[in-house]
């Protein structure tokens, strides 16, 4: 580890030295450093919001981009998603240098603002999943069952609008009918018709 980042993490864990503000999940010489940082943002009406900030810093930290997980039980799923966005561009312009308490800071005094963005405020579903100590959140594979189901149009729109909402890909199945799978977006690839076949 370049002795610039074991700075940085030295400095870090001084300046968050409260009740669990600071961990270190993982350390490697390959995989580079994994820590959570606990902080409070200024929210909406002056009311700080509890972020859980996970960052993963590659081996080739600084010259590349942290890996960050933003995790919150006063935040929607998408409003989480919305902040990791905003804080990766912001670390774009900190590039080959140390950034990360640099983020902190900014999301710490934007957090507001970037909550009043336009689509951060859809989806109703709490930011509460387990941290990911990866650099990317990976593949997720969630199943809905729902037993009845009056107006299958309806329920087909408000699915696609969900999905829509927190940027998911996949597809819907109405089992127990034959051919029955409808794409959430088009770019999900084959039919169901043609997986079942396939796994025949």
């Amino acid at each position: 580890m370049a002795e610039p980042v074991q700075e940085e993490l030295s400095a870090l864990a001084a300046i968050f030295c409260g009740p669990d503000e600071w961990e270190v999940l993982s350390r490697s010489e390959t995989d580079g450093t994994v820590f959570r940082i606990l902080a409070k943002a200024e929210g909406f009406m002056d009311a700080d919001i509890p972020l859980q900030l996970v960052f993963h810093l590659p081996v080739n930290y600084p010259s590349c981009l942290p890996g960050v997980v933003v995790n919150s039980e006063h935040l929607t799923r998408a409003q989480c998603l919305t902040v990791k966005e905003k804080l990766l561009e912001q670390a774009e312009s900190l590039l080959s240098e140390p950034m990360v308490h640099e983020l902190v800071l900014w999301i710490q005094q934007n957090l507001r603002h970037v909550l009043k963005q336009p689509e951060t405020g859809s989806g109703s579903e709490k930011c509460t999943s387990t941290v990911s100590t990866t650099a990317d959140d990976g593949l997720w594979i969630t199943l809905l069952h729902l037993d009845h189901m009056r107006a299958k149009t309806k329920y087909v729109k408000t699915v696609e609008k969900w999905a829509s909402d927190l940027r998911l890909t996949g597809r819907l199945m109405f089992m127990g009918v034959p051919d029955s799978s409808e794409n959430l977006q088009s770019r999900c690839g084959l039919k169901w018709k043609e997986m079942q076949r396939e796994n025949d």
